[in-house]
């Protein structure tokens, strides 16, 4: 028990997990940015990238969620991260490898497959080591990997590739992760599932339909994942697309994109979400409504800057002005992981997040980039190279309105849904 209770070490665990989840996300993202090379190579139209970045990804990596996070309620959580991060790994290389359409859906899907196991995983044992008060901060800092993936994805991925090309890319990036595998399973020890918030551990997993039905009924959770599912549509509508959007309307190349993103993207994004974490383990101490209230002013805020990024036309102001949204984009990530915890019972929060993660995944992840690719092909033959301008904001602007609404609502009964409260003693 003193081990898991030691600052130092949780400290540990956690850089651990976010190494891992960076990973996560440089394979999942880098093929934003080679998303160009790859239709100059083979010849794909809009839709089929925009189906490859997200449609295909996000069907197999929600659906394989919902399994997964119910094995992490069930088995040695750090085993299984390990476990499923060899396998995203390898299958990341072995988009390196493949020669048409077909076999990059199914190496892509193969990766897929693999990251729907770390979450769920990740957020059940990071909720173990780090009491409720703290726990946004430490899921925030989690998140941040998602911006770090993107940063380190979007340098080495431009770089390799236009010194290189996509597939050195792609396996390069694809095989560290084995040797971090080896580390997590050698470093991680499995708490004991509750001991974060003294909950009592019963060893009874609940069925699929328990974890469903018990979730559903609060109803700040559904408009929580209805607000992080529409904030994620309108951030992965720009993440996926915007590297194409520089190379067509701007004629950047692959590694001075990545030089521009990087920093944006990565830096921006995980400011935003550390931003989201300390700021609601702040504000919640007055009002537990701040973990609903500051994502609504977030993703208000973040609409009009949106809508701006495409009516500029220097590239420079443009890339600037990206910055702003990009922050607000990533706030409320900290705040719904720890809510989503605060809902559920112990042996239900591997499932929670995994169902959680399946609505917001086939919304945002699913439809966002396929959207804006099918927007993008009507538009072409009147707009030519400049399709994507318009295409983007078309879905993004209003999503966010939308998004801010719903975390709104959620406020009214965010206290009441907890069955496991936020404290409010700082010196706990």
């Amino acid at each position: 028990m003193g081990t898991f209770s030691s600052t130092n070490y949780r400290r540990l665990v956690l850089g651990l997990l976010l190494i891992t989840f960076t990973l996560n996300y440089i394979d999942r993202q880098i093929l934003a940015i080679l998303l160009p090379a790859i239709k100059t190579d083979m010849d794909l139209s809009d839709t089929q990238l925009g189906f490859l970045a997200g449609t295909a990804f996000a069907v197999f990596y929600a659906s394989m969620g919902i399994p997964m996070g119910r094995i992490s309620d069930r088995v040695n959580r750090r085993s299984m991260i390990a476990t499923v991060l060899v396998v995203w790994s390898i299958m990341t290389a072995l988009c390196g490898l493949a020669q048409n359409f077909v076999q990059l859906m199914a190496a892509r899907i193969g990766v897929a497959v693999g990251e729907a196991g770390c979450v769920p995983a990740s957020h059940s044992l990071i909720s173990d080591y780090f009491p409720p008060e703290r726990r946004a901060m430490a899921l925030s800092i989690f998140s941040s990997g998602i911006s770090l993936g993107v940063l380190f994805g979007f340098l080495a991925g431009g770089w390799i590739s236009e010194f290189f090309d996509w597939r050195v890319a792609l396996i390069v990036v694809g095989l560290p992760g084995v040797l971090l595998a080896v580390v997590i399973r050698l470093t991680i020890r499995e708490p004991v599932r509750g001991h974060g918030e003294g909950l009592a551990d019963t060893g009874t997993v609940p069925s699929f339909t328990e974890v469903v039905s018990h979730m559903w009924k609060r109803r700040a959770y559904r408009h929580f994942i209805a607000g992080g599912g529409l904030t994620g549509f309108a951030y992965f509508s720009i993440l996926q697309w915007m590297p194409s959007f520089l190379d067509r309307s701007y004629g950047m190349g692959p590694g001075e994109i990545g030089t521009w993103l990087a920093p944006i993207m990565g830096f921006g994004g995980g400011a935003g979400a550390l931003l989201g974490g300390r700021l609601v383990d702040g504000l919640s101490r007055r009002d537990e409504r701040w973990y609903m209230w500051l994502p609504a002013g977030a993703a208000f805020i973040a609409a009009p800057f949106t809508l701006m990024i495409f009516l500029l036309t220097d590239p420079t102001a443009m890339l600037l002005c990206l910055s702003i949204p990009v922050l607000l984009f990533a706030v409320h990530l900290g705040p719904m992981a720890s809510a989503i915890q605060g809902f559920s019972p112990v042996r239900m929060r591997g499932v929670a997040v995994a169902v959680s993660l399946f609505i917001t995944n086939i919304f945002s992840l699913g439809l966002g980039p396929q959207i804006v690719g099918i927007v993008s092909d009507l538009l072409t033959p009147r707009y030519g190279v400049d399709a994507l301008r318009y295409a983007i904001p078309s879905v993004a602007v209003g999503a966010l309105v939308w998004s801010a609404w719903h975390f709104f609502l959620g406020a009214r009964t965010f206290s009441k849904d907890l069955i496991s409260p936020i404290k409010h003693d700082p010196a706990v």
